[in-house]
């Protein structure tokens, strides 16, 4: 059956509604002002979790063809709900942060007055702009690239040690173990005959798991690290979309870039960690958190489905969501997952 509305759902009120319904004015004079002027071009981008669109700007008529980039900006509306401004403003600044120390990021936009993060105040809706960078996403990466990703990390994490003021979620047992699972009970999303084996794989995985997050260190981290987001650009690789930045261990930023568990998996892991400890040391007994994470992943993307279901974009991109077999192999995943966790 489809996920009940929650109770503390935001769905249906004003602002969600204006998001739902953002129109090409409204995008185009919200990137104007950020000081740009519009052509009026405004194409969709992919995006499930925000509005995201690809904006034409005009640039001087003697521009040449290094200043191309400059004739787009990618504006982002944020989902109501989601991130109170402070969380929003604390994803640019960690982006600040690593521009700062020279990483291949994309800060979004500052206007005359400094300040990266606008609302429309009727709609009630945070929004930046940020560079229009191109590139490509890697289907995989080679021996070489995966050395450089490691550097990459690496600095990437040694700027995110240096603030412990960051008021965005922590990848932890609580928030995306116990509090997802009891989001997925209450909403209806579990099917009843699912539901009792579901919440002891999930239990089962939490208290094993506990311990191990107890000994790690937390900080800053992308959070949401895979391909998707990795993005080559002229023999640079950038990272993008900090949308999903948290504050975890930092393994969480290295498997995902690596998922697998077979032989040549663990063999580019291990690639990735040399480039990565040329720059930073890494702790080994983190390796034991990437089944927990993995589990957790599972979850937490669970119950993100489900929180959305009534944007009716997510019943179209997850039709599976409300069948019995979506539940029953996520149950055969999690239980795969403590299987590695306990040999």
């Amino acid at each position: 059956m489809p996920p009940k509305k929650s109770s503390g759902s935001a769905w249906g009120d004003k602002e969600t509604r204006f998001f739902y319904g953002l129109t090409p004015d409204q995008i185009l004079d919200a990137v104007e002002t950020f000081g740009f002027r519009c052509t009026g071009r405004c194409l969709p981008l992919n995006s499930m979790e925000n509005r995201v669109y690809d904006v034409g700007i005009e640039i001087a008529q003697n521009s040449g063809p290094e200043d191309a980039a400059l004739s787009a900006k990618v504006a982002k509306f944020y989902r109501p709900g989601r991130w109170t401004q402070e969380q929003i403003l604390d994803e640019h600044r960690f982006l600040f942060d690593l521009e700062a120390d020279e990483l291949s990021v994309v800060p979004p936009h500052r206007d005359g007055k400094g300040e990266s993060l606008h609302r429309m105040e009727e709609a009630g809706i945070w929004y930046a702009v940020f560079p229009r960078i191109g590139g490509r996403n890697p289907d995989e990466l080679s021996d070489v690239q995966l050395e450089r990703i490691g550097r990459l990390l690496a600095r990437l994490h040694n700027t995110g040690e240096k603030s412990t003021k960051n008021s965005r979620l922590a990848l932890d047992i609580e928030t995306y173990g116990w509090k997802n699972l009891d989001y997925l009970e209450s909403s209806g999303a579990l099917p009843e005959d699912i539901s009792p084996d579901y919440h002891e794989a999930v239990e089962q995985i939490c208290e094993e798991a506990e311990p191990l997050f107890q000994e790690v260190r937390i900080q800053r981290i992308h959070g949401d690290c895979h391909l998707g987001n990795l993005l080559w650009r002229i023999d640079t690789p950038y990272l993008v979309d900090f949308d999903d930045m948290v504050t975890g261990p930092c393994v969480q930023d290295i498997w995902l870039l690596t998922p697998g568990r077979d032989a040549e998996s663990l063999r580019q892991r291990e690639i990735l960690l040399g480039g990565y400890e040329a720059m930073r040391s890494f702790d080994p007994y983190e390796l034991a958190l990437v089944e927990p994470l993995r589990a957790l992943r599972y979850v937490h993307f669970s119950a993100w489905v489900a929180k959305r279901w009534k944007d009716p974009a997510f019943p179209k991109a997850f039709p599976h969501f409300t069948d019995r077999n979506y539940w029953r192999d996520q149950l055969l995943d999690l239980r795969e997952c403590l299987e590695w966790m306990e040999r």
